[in-house]
């Protein structure tokens, strides 16, 4: 079982996360594969994941 931190809060959102995370991704001209991408560096994969945050601060922000 994943542990709880690691658990969607919504289960049906998570192709739409990984299609965020594959868009943010691309814009940063960082190659993605499908599934395991473990061969990424790990700045890369927090450059990603911090990408990521703003944009949905930012959204979240805009839609108040």
């Amino acid at each position: 079982m994943a542990s709880k931190s690691s658990r969607l809060a919504v289960p049906e959102a998570r192709t739409a996360l990984e299609q965020f995370k594959n868009e943010v991704a691309s814009s940063m001209n960082i190659e993605l594969n499908n599934g395991y991408n473990g061969d990424i560096s790990a700045r890369d994969a927090g450059r990603i994941g911090g990408q990521m945050v703003r944009r949905m601060i930012s959204y979240a922000e805009q839609n108040m």
